[in-house]
């Protein structure tokens, strides 16, 4: 009776993350082959994008060289009781499958956080939020992350983690079983470099002597300031020189910083690392879907 049960049913469990708000948390991606009707099903509260997956899994995988296997799989994405969303399961979800038919070996599953959108040819597609899930791993005293070669510079500027970059499933595959060696990927001094690209400098504003003292006053004392005036006067072009008469930010301030970027997905693929203070100048008739959008 004991290896009946062993032979109808086959486990895995893969490391993986997601966002909660702007910060990262662990999530287990679970994985059961078991006999009965050919099906995949994915639970633990997914959206409408995370049960997509299960097609992109399938494609994936057979269009990568593997066999699927005509079996009942189950996908248990734990804690259930927080919704999970985004693509980000695709690439834990094919390994967990691999490893569950033993076509992964399981040593490096318990060391490593998996992240990654898997296209239908099998190749990694980069993901949102790295970042903060990069954070996450490292708190949990994680070796690594297997994340895809497009996030690798955001993910190499926390230090303490390795950052394994990986083009496709076979890759990752061969990560895992050793028959692939990976340097762990590590920026470059020019990530931590802040790319200005348009300055707005408080000297080019002629005349509002009186603004601009006011200006100058409310930075050094790091004070609030209301402008008021109707349309035309110069407020807006005030206000986006403040950030560049600022002190630089701190390396904390930085990383919250680029940690709400990330979890947008406007994080710069060569930089990683956003050093200049924001600005932002929402109308004031913008509704909330709006804001939503100029919250990054």
């Amino acid at each position: 009776m004991v290896n009946d049960k062993i032979q109808t049913s086959m486990f895995s469990r893969v490391i993986s993350g997601s966002l909660k708000g702007v910060d990262g948390y662990r999530v287990t991606v679970e994985v059961d082959v078991a006999r009965g009707l050919p099906a995949l099903n994915i639970v633990g509260l997914p959206d409408q994008s995370v049960k997509e997956s299960k097609n992109r899994v399938v494609a994936a995988l057979r269009n990568s060289g593997y066999n699927f296997p005509a079996k009942k799989i189950t996908i248990n994405l734990a804690p259930a009781d927080i919704k999970k969303e985004g693509p980000l399961f695709d690439l834990p979800s094919a390994v967990g499958i691999l490893q569950a038919q033993g076509r992964i070996k399981k040593d490096k599953l318990k060391e490593y956080c998996i992240v990654g959108e898997l296209a239908l040819d099998g190749s990694v597609r980069p993901i949102k939020g790295v970042l903060s899930i990069a954070l996450e791993m490292k708190r949990l005293k994680l070796k690594g992350i297997i994340l895809p070669d497009g996030n690798k510079t955001e993910s190499g500027i926390v230090g303490g983690l390795e950052t394994i970059p990986v083009k496709n499933i076979n890759e990752a595959a061969g990560f895992l079983n050793g028959e692939l060696e990976v340097e762990p990927f590590k920026p470059g001094d020019d990530v931590f470099e802040s790319a200005l690209g348009v300055i707005y400098d408080i000297s080019d504003v002629k005349g509002q002597s009186f603004a601009k003292r006011a200006v100058e006053v409310a930075c050094a004392g790091a004070h609030n300031i209301i402008m008021v005036g109707p349309p035309g006067t110069g407020k807006t072009m005030l206000a986006k020189r403040i950030p560049y008469i600022l002190p630089d930010m701190s390396f904390e301030e930085a990383l919250e910083t680029t940690k709400i970027h990330s979890a947008y997905g406007l994080v710069n693929r060569d930089n990683g690392f956003i050093l200049n203070r924001p600005f932002r100048s929402p109308h004031h008739t913008a509704s909330d879907i709006v804001l939503e959008q100029w919250a990054v």
